[in-house]
């Protein structure tokens, strides 16, 4: 389990203006795409002052990440509740079906606007990059929770087997999504964002399986 401080007032405040800046920057992009928005447009969508936005971001595109980072948090979040010992397998498939999930109107509505992310960035170059680098951190993060997860039965987990799960899981899960946005699917049954993230888990660390 995690063992860092819960976060100050200040803190919960900061991280709540960012994601009111983040959820005005996916709806602008979603309709008129990044190139036709800017940073002042944002900002006035999400009731904040221009400095205000370029204290947090430094860019327009930018200000999405914290949007993208709440599922990745929410799935290492999960993984991290995992009792240690259980097998790495169905661990990854139910953090996975759990986050991805959609099971409610308002689960959905943010599943639809992370398509609407990913579309918009399909021509954004700048909007992509982000999208990578939250992968990417993602992935690092996971790395710790991997470890724990795999460390209790064999002693000290092995480093190149951590960092290759941690790979193929973040990686599971990017794919998905992008494959995802790239159809009309909904954002639950069959060809959702759940159900290609697990046939992607099956395929990329489906021999992992701890028995």
């Amino acid at each position: 389990m995690s063992t860092e401080p819960p976060p100050s007032l200040t803190e919960r405040r900061k991280a709540a203006t960012q994601l009111d800046i983040a959820h005005a920057a996916a709806e602008l992009f979603a309709a008129q795409g990044p190139h036709a928005t800017t940073a002042e447009e944002i900002a006035q969508r999400a009731g904040v002052a221009l400095r205000t936005f370029y204290r947090y971001f430094r860019s327009k595109q930018d200000a999405v990440s914290p949007l993208l980072t709440v599922g990745a948090d929410r799935w290492r979040g999960l993984l991290e509740s995992t009792e240690p010992g259980t097998p790495l397998g169905p661990a990854l498939r139910a953090a996975v079906e759990e986050a991805l999930a959609a099971p409610d109107a308002r689960a959905e509505e943010a599943m639809l606007r992370t398509r609407g992310l990913l579309r918009a960035g399909a021509d954004d170059p700048a909007l992509r990059a982000v999208w990578y680098r939250v992968n990417q951190e993602s992935e690092e993060r996971l790395v710790p929770v991997i470890a724990r997860l795999l460390g209790p039965t064999d002693g000290a987990a092995d480093p190149l087997e951590v960092r290759l799960v941690a790979a193929a899981a973040t990686d599971a899960i990017r794919i998905a999504l992008e494959t995802w946005a790239g159809t009309e699917a909904g954002a639950k049954g069959p060809g959702s964002p759940a159900d290609l993230a697990v046939r992607c888990l099956e395929r990329l660390v489906g021999g992992l399986d701890r028995a």
